[in-house]
C-alpha cells in the first residue's frame, strides 16, 4: 500500500525538537496555555514544513510527540498520533509570512477580554513593546458567519493570517490569540508578555482618569523591541533551565 503521507523533509536536530517540546511546557508553566493551546516552529532546513506536537495538553508534551507538517497542515508521518484541529492557524501564517518561524496559539485569560470590547490592546511597558505595532482582532463571523469558533481548515487559517497581516500578535474574538516570532524563543517571549501586558492594561484601566493611559508610542515600541530581541533570551534561558531541571531533555 502506498504511503498516504507526504515525505519527511529530513531529520531535525534532537536539541531543536527538545526546545519545541520545552516551549509547550514553558507556556503552560507561565499560565499562557492550560489543557489547550499549541506552539509550533518552522522546520529549520525546510521552510515549506513546520513542527508541532500531537494533540496533547501542552504541559505533557515530550520530544517524541513532535510531528512534521506541510504548510497545508498535512502530517508527514503521524504514527497514529492525533493532530490539533486548529493546526491550520500555523500553516497559513507560515505561508503568508516568510519572516515568521514560530507561532503560539493560546486562550490566555487576561487577553481574551480585549477581543470582546472597543478598548484596543496597547503596549503597556517595554517588555511588551512588540504590541506597539498594533494588535488586530480576527472575528470569524465576518467571513464564515456562525461557526464553532475553531480555525479548523485552510480557509479559516488564511482569514486569520490576513487579519494578522504584518503584526506580531492578533486577537481572536471570543477565542484567544496568536503570537509570532522570527524564532521559537521570540514567539514564546511574546506570548508570555502579551498575557502580562493584558493584566497590566486591565489594572491601568481600573485606575485611569477618564480612561487615559500613556501607552508606548509606535516609535518607542520599535526601539524597545529591538533590545528585547537580545534581552528576551535571558527569560528563555531561565524558563528553559527550569524545564530542563524537571526532565532529561
Amino acid at each position: 500500500m502506498a504511503n498516504k503521507h507526504p515525505p519527511s523533509a529530513g531529520v531535525v536536530d534532537p536539541a531543536i525538537i527538545a526546545d519545541l517540546a520545552a516551549a509547550a511546557r514553558i507556556l503552560a508553566a507561565r499560565g499562557v496555555v492550560d489543557g489547550f493551546g499549541h506552539v509550533s516552529m518552522r522546520h529549520p532546513t525546510a521552510p515549506d514544513r513546520y513542527l508541532m506536537a500531537k494533540s496533547l495538553a501542552p504541559a505533557l508534551v515530550k520530544p517524541a510527540d513532535i510531528i512534521e507538517y506541510t504548510l497545508d497542515s498535512d502530517p508527514c508521518e503521524d504514527l497514529g498520533r492525533g493532530s490539533f484541529l486548529e493546526r491550520f492557524i500555523h500553516g497559513e501564517i507560515y505561508k503568508m509570512r516568510p519572516d515568521v518561524n514560530a507561532v503560539v496559539h493560546s486562550h490566555s485569560p487576561s487577553v481574551i477580554p480585549f477581543g470582546l470590547v472597543k478598548n484596543q490592546m496597547k503596549a503597556m511597558f517595554h517588555n511588551a513593546a512588540f504590541l506597539a505595532k498594533g494588535v488586530p482582532v480576527f472575528d470569524i463571523r465576518h467571513s464564515f458567519g456562525m461557526t464553532d469558533m475553531l480555525v479548523c481548515d485552510c480557509a479559516k487559517g488564511l482569514a486569520l493570517a490576513e487579519t494578522l497581516e504584518d503584526k506580531h500578535v492578533a486577537l481572536m474574538r471570543a477565542h484567544g490569540s496568536v503570537a509570532t516570532g522570527d524564532s521559537l524563543q521570540t514567539a514564546v517571549f511574546r506570548a508570555v508578555y502579551t498575557e502580562v501586558n493584558a493584566r497590566i492594561q486591565l489594572s491601568a484601566i481600573s485606575i485611569a482618569d477618564n480612561g487615559g493611559i500613556e501607552a508606548l508610542e509606535p516609535e518607542e515600541g520599535i526601539l524597545a523591541d529591538e533590545i528585547n530581541k537580545t534581552a528576551g533570551m535571558r527569560a528563555w534561558n531561565l524558563w528553559r533551565t527550569e524545564i530542563r531541571s524537571q526532565n532529561n531533555w
